[in-house]
């Protein structure tokens, strides 16, 4: 009885919360406007705001002008400040906590989260579960246990300021009513050894009514994986009632295949796209591509069209201004104090009625050694394209230019993991050539002038993408490895692993 209770309130809410987004959803131009104007009041009298003289700032057009494209080195002389305890720097008072995340090039970068901002991060979760019950009209999860992978909840200070991993961060937040049925334990949450880590959740899992997984899709694969060598049975026969997987921080697609093999049978899936700086989308409908662009969440948005980016008069662009199907490099101004900041991600709009986006890239992950500017979205559908027509599973994959080969014409050489080999590897290699050809019009020139000679691929061997993270200090959490470069850095370390 207590059971059926539960899903009926789950719907009834799930329902109400859906009907009350109507107005972000159908408004979000003007809404985005007047949100700028009143960050901008918000932050007058900080530092940031009287060098950038706020107070004259009455429009998006006054914005862009006072206001240049940040990145994290632009604003590190202001958060070394807040990390020494300075308030009013870049947002009113001080942080509620820094999101610490790995730079490549920067070091660790300490991300600001504001008190107003934080509540966004654990309302916009909640809002793509309470989406993806009112779509299925089904909350049978809601009474099983519930698993997020996510970084240890530990956390140090920083000048008074809590500091440690999102995932960490927001797993002081979890709503009550979610803790009951959440696993793994506390302790367990704060093992640091990813490998260990998963071991453990393996151990306080396995016999349990898992219902709903949270993780990105690597991570989530690692688990899997070793939950089915230890048992000898598909998840599906594991979990049998597991009903939903919400996973973010990469493209879904070029996992789905190998996903569907551990899991046995179909599985719901939402995606979302949760980062340090904010929550900025989710799958509002699992059955449809696209995900829902949240713009009443404390965060502006421009979005400077990809060719543009880095050049000093590229335009910025506002939600007004956007086409579909092409792509942008993201900039956010948020509730904690970022300013016209280059998160470093690249979306392409598929609907505007509300706005949809996939993410289709980074604006650092991109190879073109040769002039072919060949970036994420393109590589992953080519790939998926390619799966569907020589089938095999693929655990993860990497793609590098070779410009001075040892004879011949330069390539693009491609390092793929597979965990279930196509029939035909050649084929697969033309195939997958063609297919990123028809999506690059330049890559196509490229070879057919004879300027480059098709793609070839270094078949590496289990683990290898494993074995490069770990070399990385990058294994497990959030933790991503580029799928392009346009340098031989991790292709160097994949090609011993062939």
């Amino acid at each position: 009885m207590l059971g059926f209770l539960k899903k009926k309130i789950a719907k009834i809410w799930a329902k109400k919360h859906v009907a009350k987004t109507h107005d972000f959803k159908t408004n979000a131009v003007a809404q985005q406007e007047a949100l700028l104007l009143d960050l901008i009041k918000t932050a007058d009298k900080t530092l940031f705001g009287r060098s950038h003289q706020f107070e004259t700032i009455q429009s998006i057009g006054d914005f862009q002008k006072q206001v240049p494209i940040s990145d994290y080195e632009d604003l590190r002389p202001y958060i070394e400040k807040i990390k020494k305890g300075q308030a009013k720097i870049l947002w009113s008072g001080l942080p509620e906590y820094f999101a610490k995340t790995s730079g490549t090039t920067s070091g660790a970068k300490y991300i600001p989260i504001s008190k107003e901002a934080m509540p966004y991060q654990i309302a916009a979760a909640q809002s793509a579960i309470f989406h993806y019950i009112a779509k299925k009209d089904n909350a049978d999860f809601v009474n099983g246990k519930m698993i997020f992978l996510q970084g240890s909840p530990e956390l140090e200070e920083v000048n008074g300021i809590k500091t440690g991993r999102l995932s960490g961060i927001v797993a002081h937040h979890i709503p009550n009513y979610l803790q009951k049925n959440r696993l793994p334990s506390w302790e367990t949450n704060c093992i640091e050894d990813w490998e260990a880590k998963v071991d453990k959740i393996v151990e306080e899992t396995e016999y349990e009514n898992m219902t709903l997984i949270s993780g990105i899709p690597p991570w989530l694969i690692m688990y899997f994986e070793k939950l089915t060598e230890k048992h000898g049975k598909k998840i599906s026969q594991i979990f049998p009632n597991l009903q939903l997987i919400i996973t973010g921080g990469v493209n879904y697609e070029p996992y789905r295949e190998k996903m569907n093999d551990l899991l046995g049978k179909p599985v719901d899936i939402v995606q979302t796209f949760p980062a340090s700086e904010g929550f900025f989308a989710f799958q509002d409908d699992f059955e449809k591509e696209g995900l829902l662009l949240l713009t009443n969440h404390g965060i502006f948005y421009e979005f400077v069209p990809l060719e543009d980016f880095g050049k000093p008069e590229a335009k910025r662009l506002t939600l007004k201004d956007i086409e579909l199907n092409k792509d942008y490099a993201l900039i956010l101004t948020t509730n904690s104090g970022l300013w016209a900041y280059s998160i470093g991600d690249v979306v392409r709009f598929i609907d505007k009625h509300p706005h949809r986006i996939l993410v289709s890239g980074r604006t650092k992950h991109f190879t073109s050694a040769f002039g072919e500017h060949v970036i994420a979205y393109e590589v992953e559908e080519a790939m998926k394209a390619t799966v569907e027509k020589h089938p095999c599973q693929i655990t993860e994959f990497h793609l590098a230019p070779q410009v001075n080969p040892v004879e011949g014409l330069p390539y693009h050489e491609w390092f793929i993991e597979f965990d279930k080999e196509p029939e035909s590897l050649e084929q697969f290699r033309l195939e997958l050539d063609q297919q990123l050809r028809a999506r690059n019009t330049y890559y196509d020139d490229l070879i057919a002038g004879n300027i480059l000679q098709t793609l070839k691929i270094k078949n590496l061997k289990k683990n290898a993408f494993q074995d490069y993270a770990k070399s990385e200090g990058k294994l497990g959490g959030q933790n991503k490895i580029p799928r392009l470069a346009n340098d031989r850095k991790i292709a160097e370390f994949l090609k011993k692993l062939s």
